[in-house]
């Protein structure tokens, strides 16, 4: 569960900033399948490569960490 609310939030800011999951993986350095997984929700995201995602996204880690929905009652 967890995996599938980060994984839609790295989908949403690819392509809010242009990014096709060829581009996206290329800048990475990990191949177009591990990147199909963690937007899918079956894989999450170590930390190291999160920062890379956020850097190449040119957005915070803390902007890509998706809302804490238990906040939220």
């Amino acid at each position: 569960m967890e995996a599938e609310k980060w994984g839609r939030r790295i989908r949403a800011y690819r392509k809010l900033k242009g990014f096709t999951q060829e581009g996206f993986s290329r800048e990475l350095g990990i191949s177009v399948s591990i990147v199909g997984e963690i937007e899918r929700g079956s894989r999450m995201p170590k930390q190291e490569l999160l920062i890379k995602i956020s850097n190449v996204l040119k957005v915070s880690v803390e902007e890509l960490t998706p809302p804490d929905e238990d906040n939220h009652l």
